[in-house]
């Protein structure tokens, strides 16, 4: 398998650069289509318009189209000098739904972890959420503190549960972990589970999956500790192990209108250190 359709999430933020960084290195390195998707919010009581409130509406208007151009130019221009084939696509509509819809026809999705401290990453509520439990596709969320590794999966984090969502995940990271240096194999596991008698069941199965594609890896078992997450241990044990990318499923569902996402999940989103490739 190999990623030959890519698409990036581009916005007003100052995120996007380090987004259109690793896409176009994504689309170098497997000489893929890259597609720049710019959506942003149309929310006009979200933080980012606040900032404008006191402007009439064509002035806004003025103002997005503005924001566009730039963001439109930036990406072009990067584009250019990294000499990828890509394509900009500005399209009209609700956000999440738009979004969703575009992301369907890509085979990744490089997206952002929004930033707090950044109103313009505000696209939509659950925006990412939505995205990854709706497209079918792989995202790759990049983190908004610290610095992006250029050569993203080179030392590479696996969270393996057994579950549906961790194999689907695994599958469609195998592009990108195929020429990782390291590759570790992490099972987080209570006292008296799966792990009492030795290694988590089908860990091995794993492996030899792994190694059927060329992939040779190794096992970790962290026993969970009764207060800390499987989401915190599992960043505490990317950090150990200095990894710079971290692969695992994406659990989730809607309900009463309200996005319930597993705790892992809700907790890398909240708070990844590194880039997280997640599928549903």
């Amino acid at each position: 398998m190999s990623y030959k359709t890519l698409l990036v999430h581009l916005d007003d933020s100052r995120h996007s650069a380090a987004r259109i960084a690793v896409a176009l290195d994504l689309a170098q390195r497997f000489d893929a289509h890259l597609i720049g998707l710019y959506v942003v919010s149309q929310d006009l009581f979200q933080p980012f318009f606040k900032l404008d409130d006191s402007v009439n509406p064509s002035t806004l208007e003025q103002q997005h189209m503005q924001r566009e151009l730039s963001a439109q130019s930036a990406f072009l221009d990067a584009a250019q000098r990294a000499a990828c084939n890509v394509e900009w696509r500005a399209p009209p509509g609700p956000a999440i739904e738009t979004a969703t819809l575009h992301a369907r026809h890509a085979d990744l999705l490089i997206l952002g972890q929004r930033d707090p401290e950044d109103p313009a990453s505000y696209v939509a509520r659950h925006f990412i959420e939505d995205l990854l439990m709706e497209s079918g596709r792989p995202a790759l969320v990049l983190p908004y503190a610290g610095k992006v590794a250029a050569t993203i999966g080179e030392n590479v984090v696996i969270a393996w549960d057994g579950s549906r969502e961790a194999a689907r995940t695994l599958s469609d990271s195998l592009a990108l972990i195929k020429h990782a240096r390291a590759v570790t194999i992490e099972s987080v596991v209570r006292l008296g589970g799966d792990a009492a008698h030795g290694e988590p069941p089908a860990t091995l199965d794993v492996s030899v999956f792994l190694e059927r594609h060329g992939i040779r890896a190794s096992f970790s078992t962290t026993p969970a500790v009764a207060g800390v997450s499987t989401g915190a241990t599992l960043l505490n044990r990317v950090a150990d192990l200095h990894a710079d990318l971290l692969v695992m499923g994406a659990f989730g569902h809607a309900r009463a209108q309200e996005r319930m996402l597993g705790g892992a999940t809700r907790t890398m989103l909240e708070s990844m250190t590194v880039p997280v490739l997640m599928a549903h």
